[in-house]
């Protein structure tokens, strides 16, 4: 399914682009673990409208515990697994962003839905980070074993997404992904889209959904005339 995805993204980049040579993907992903319809068709449109403006992007699968980077061009470089706010919701709480790890209540651990435009710039304490939202507080950064009791490394290698949900809401990855991948990808910003937990698609991204739906109405369309 990662190698569909590269080719999907390679054939449309542009042709200056595919001069440049093909694109190794790196795949994190475990053995026969799928990747979404949804994730696939938001990748295409955010090729196809150009919804990134050209610069690089991520789509993040709460669900699946998953994310898929890929640069300016469109073309996949890398997917792996991640983890996720620990409180399923799609929501920030106000104030979430002033409040110390510890004092942030349970339910509000949340990793917020949407299209977040991000960057690398300070923290409070963690000195440079790569913001994927700024004012909701939630960066993308390289897991650490600062709890030992969290067991995030153990977590993020286990074959399923069932134990993902372990973070105050920010997004991690391991550290090989996150220095292959992340790092260069986004060394200059990008557009992060977040799939939701609860919220509606529709909700969340609704011009994608408008598209989606169009095209399935002409698919039909033709169908039909096919038919006759």
């Amino acid at each position: 399914m990662v190698c569909a995805l590269a080719f999907a993204g390679s054939a449309l980049a542009s042709p200056a682009d595919a001069a440049s040579g093909p694109v190794v993907a790196v795949d994190q992903l475990p053995r026969g673990q799928e990747v979404s319809e949804t994730v696939i068709e938001l990748a295409g449109w955010v090729v196809a409208t150009q919804d990134s403006q050209g610069y690089p992007f991520a789509i993040m699968d709460k669900d699946a515990a998953q994310i898929l980077v890929f640069g300016g061009d469109g073309r996949l470089r890398g997917a792996a697994p991640g983890l996720f706010g620990s409180a399923v919701g799609d929501h920030t709480a106000p104030g979430v962003a002033g409040l110390a790890l510890r004092e942030i209540p349970g339910r509000d651990r949340t990793t917020p839905a949407g299209r977040f435009v991000g960057g690398y710039g300070p923290s409070i304490d963690a000195g440079r980070v790569l913001w994927v939202d700024y004012e909701s507080a939630v960066s993308m950064h390289p897991t650490a074993t600062g709890v030992p009791a969290e067991k995030r490394p153990q977590r993020l290698a286990s074959p399923t997404p069932d134990d993902n949900r372990v973070t105050h809401g920010c997004i991690n990855v391991s550290p090989e992904f996150y220095e292959q991948v992340v790092r260069p990808t986004f060394e200059r910003g990008g557009v992060f889209y977040v799939l939701p937990d609860t919220d509606s698609l529709e909700d969340t991204f609704p011009e994608f959904v408008q598209s989606r739906e169009t095209a399935q109405r002409g698919d039909t369309r033709r169908g039909r005339s096919a038919a006759r």
